[in-house]
């Protein structure tokens, strides 16, 4: 296992926006949104968006926000808002760079914004695994929701592309 001195997830600021664009494009090639697209999330919900940083550089970031059960926001389209009627916690876009694989912080930053979904009382989190990760996301919790409504924002993604639910109980 590969050792490194200080990894640690840290609120996301408005100066990190660079190395979240960096990042997105280097682990998510094929799922290009615009930097303007990641900042608005940032804009809407800081309390769900978090730089990881190994030997304090960035490795890695989170962006969530609460958005509805069932629904999903198109690719590399601004929101426009959080709905007032939003029912689940919904993570955007979780990307780490590979030198970050086996040092849990995965599993540690979805640990984190399940206790913050709780806290701020939904009832699920939701979001689109991409890039091979229905594994990943399912020792998470989170299950496949087969959803016909969804099969054309799906299909943006890729083929594979799955919605999944995370119940909270």
């Amino acid at each position: 296992m590969i050792q490194f001195r200080d990894v640690a997830w840290r609120a996301l600021t408005g100066y990190d926006f660079g190395a979240v664009f960096e990042i997105a494009n280097r682990v998510h090639p094929d799922f290009f949104e615009a930097e303007a697209v990641l900042a608005e999330k940032f804009d809407l919900y800081r309390n769900g968006c978090y730089l990881l940083e190994v030997s304090e550089k960035p490795a890695g970031y989170v962006l969530s926000h609460p958005w509805k059960r069932g629904d999903l926001p198109a690719l590399d389209t601004l929101l426009g808002g959080i709905p007032a009627d939003a029912d689940s916690y919904y993570i955007h876009d979780l990307a780490l760079l590979p030198l970050t694989r086996g040092l849990g912080a995965a599993r540690q930053i979805v640990n984190a914004l399940t206790k913050h979904a709780r806290a701020m009382g939904f009832e699920t989190m939701s979001l689109v695994a991409v890039n091979g990760s229905v594994a990943f996301w399912e020792k998470q919790g989170f299950g496949v929701e087969e959803r016909l409504d969804l099969k054309e924002k799906l299909a943006a993604y890729e083929e594979t592309a799955r919605y999944m639910v995370k119940v909270l109980d």
